[in-house]
């Protein structure tokens, strides 16, 4: 009796208690709370992939030419991220953009639960706090694209190997299987192998290389693992091939990192070298590299930010001293992540109509100038894909590249002879350009060769009339 009366009367655990609470917040309620914004549909991009998969499923193959656009059609392209582009397609024909939405809010739960499981395993401090400055940088670029289902592949790999080199050895073989989903999901891939390196580095020197035969065995499979792109050695050199374009300085998401355009990054990035300098810690020596790279790469293209704060996410916080607080489990919490998926799902949604998402726009366009050669706003290039009509580009610029590109890109920003040229030589009978192209529309519509059919408060349609 007096066992069940102390059993009764246990005070309750209020450290874990809280944690369960921050758990369910952070690693649940915040990912998924995203999905019911509609901000992950701000990039018209989503809608090529989306396209794209659909392309792929139809024809039972990956496309190698453009079977897309007006201007390019045949050309040979490189569908790197075919893998991801399906899991859109299938999303998208199942449940509309409730279902992209759904599938984005899975990933974000995968990679905040990876992280989570492997902070509080490896006793780190705070990680709340890491959680929280992960999820503050990654913010801005969480959209229904490839990349963020890549986000999981890289923290599981990451956490994958620390935790097995602080065992003082390499993964298991078989391990390197995740991999072969890497390379066919997103072109950050060739990531994986110098991240490996650093952490392999480090854990050679603690055991004094006693494992080298382990790890060079590890690296040989994961290389094997890594060339089973269903693209060949095109899709193996296409994400070194993209970073060299010209073109990427006119890409708002390949644009270096400023205080101006990401400020968050700065104060993440800043609080976290502070609290490092506060607590004395020292990186080892691997992971040190790693991360200055990764921070060039990250200052170099607002993009590769993701790449950087996801690892160091991984990285720092276990080097951080601290006393271990209660366990929390996370599986069993991992399920109430089930019904809040399943609501998303469940729940309609229209993403706001905008350059990224212009229904309307797309909707007045008159059937008979459908299949009519024409010019088109950058964004609008992977809705008007999704619609069946054939733009004159759209988010795969490098397919298109850099001289292309450039040229549009002087295009847009309203030089009407680069227009007038490109209206002989690909024969354009119609332009759907944004109301931010504004030099353009009204340069077009001076001339008295244009005349405009259709606007609304996103963008206009002209059609040429001589």
């Amino acid at each position: 009796m007096s066992t069940q009366a102390e059993s009764r009367d246990e005070p309750l655990d209020w450290r874990l208690l809280g944690q369960q609470l921050l758990f369910i917040f952070f690693v649940i309620g915040l990912p998924v709370g995203v999905g019911f914004t509609g901000i992950i549909f701000r990039d018209g991009d989503a809608s090529w992939h989306v396209a794209a998969g659909r392309w792929i499923m139809s024809h039972g193959r990956i496309p190698t030419v453009d079977p897309f656009s007006c201007t390019f059609a045949g050309h040979p392209w490189v569908a790197t991220e075919w893998l991801s582009e399906i899991f859109y397609a299938v999303a998208f024909n199942l449940d509309g953009y409730a279902g992209l939405a759904t599938l984005v809010c899975a990933a974000l739960v995968a990679l905040n639960g990876i992280v989570f499981f492997h902070l509080q395993r490896r006793g780190a401090a705070m990680p709340w706090a890491s959680l929280l400055g992960m999820n503050v940088v990654l913010a801005p670029l969480v959209m229904a694209r490839p990349h963020v289902l890549a986000w999981p592949m890289l923290a599981g790999w990451t956490v994958l190997l620390l935790s097995r080199a602080d065992e003082g050895r390499p993964p298991p073989l078989w391990s390197a299987l995740l991999l072969v989903v890497w390379t066919n999901l997103h072109t950050s891939f060739p990531l994986a192998a110098p991240i490996g390196a650093a952490i392999a580095l480090d854990s050679l020197v603690a055991v004094k290389w006693k494992t080298l035969r382990e790890w060079l065995m590890f690296a040989l499979v994961s290389a094997i693992a890594v060339c089973a792109n269903a693209n060949g050695i095109t899709g193996l050199v296409q994400p070194f091939h993209i970073s060299g374009l010209e073109m990427l300085s006119v890409i708002g998401e390949w644009s270096p990192t400023t205080t101006h355009n990401t400020p968050e990054f700065f104060v993440i990035l800043f609080a976290g070298l502070g609290l490092l300098l506060w607590r004395g810690v020292r990186v080892p020596a691997g992971r040190l590299a790693m991360l200055l790279a990764l921070l060039g790469l990250a200052f170099v293209h607002v993009r590769h930010q993701s790449f950087f704060i996801i690892f160091a996410a991984c990285v720092i916080p276990p080097l951080i001293p601290t006393k271990r607080a209660g366990k929390l489990i996370p599986a069993p919490f991992l399920l109430a992540a089930l019904p809040l998926l399943a609501a998303r799902a469940f729940m309609p949604l229209v993403p706001a109509e905008n350059g990224a998402n212009p229904r309307s726009l797309i909707a007045a366009v008159p059937q008979e100038l459908r299949s009519q050669p024409m010019l088109n706003s950058y964004g609008f290039g992977g809705p008007l894909i999704l619609a069946g009509i054939r733009p004159y580009v759209d988010g795969r610029a490098e397919m298109y590249g850099d001289a292309f590109v450039m040229d549009y890109a002087k295009i847009q920003r309203g030089d009407l002879a680069r227009f007038d040229r490109a209206v002989k030589r690909y024969g354009i009978r119609w332009v759907m350009l944004s109301n931010k192209d504004g030099d353009l529309v009204r340069g077009i519509e001076r001339s008295g060769n244009w005349r405009r059919i259709y606007g609304d408060q996103v963008g206009v349609i002209d059609v040429r009339v001589r």
